[in-house]
């Protein structure tokens, strides 16, 4: 099936990853979500606009793989449930337990959760989530490990995520 807004001109309509449904999770296989943080960054904010701008150049995507020809809207059902929202953005931990919670729901949903960040700090509360009711791998794909453990006193950055996974199992 082609996403429903797929037949409408790309800069059109309101931005949602790959142009999928807004829906709750519970209709979904696949939730894609946004995570605008960069509240744990030692330096160069910005990755806050990440998700509203990965939703604008993903409009530009095409429902069929040009090579594979396959489409992911015919094998599962995906969609776009908005953006984690958070109570105390200027506070890095609270931050990290609203979208562990965000990601929680949709644990409960049973559907499989898709980010877009924002800084690499959020991958703690997701891993949280995730692992709240069995182990999980990763696999990690970076310029740098994100294993410090401390920056000017917090142990909570953009630098200490998978660390901070390790130390809590």
């Amino acid at each position: 099936a082609t996403p429903p807004g797929a037949l409408e001109p790309r800069y059109s309509g309101v931005a949602t990853f790959m142009r999928a449904e807004v829906a709750a999770p519970e209709a979904l296989d696949i939730a894609m979500f946004g995570v605008p943080y960069d509240g744990a960054v030692t330096n160069r904010p910005g990755a806050r606009h990440g998700p509203r701008e990965i939703r604008n150049a993903s409009s530009l995507m095409r429902s069929i793989h040009p090579t594979f020809r396959i489409n992911p809207f015919e094998l599962c059902r995906v969609g776009d449930v908005g953006d984690v929202q958070f109570n105390r953005v200027y506070e890095v931990e609270p931050s990290l337990d609203d979208v562990e919670r965000f990601v929680a729901r949709l644990q409960r949903a049973r559907c499989l959760p898709l980010a877009a960040g924002g800084d690499h700090s959020l991958s703690l509360p997701v891993l949280r989530a995730i692992a709240r009711d069995r182990p999980v791998g990763m696999v990690h794909i970076d310029a740098h490990t994100d294993t410090w453990d401390t920056f000017k006193g917090c142990r909570y950055t953009h630098g200490s995520p998978f660390r901070r996974a390790v130390e809590e199992g």
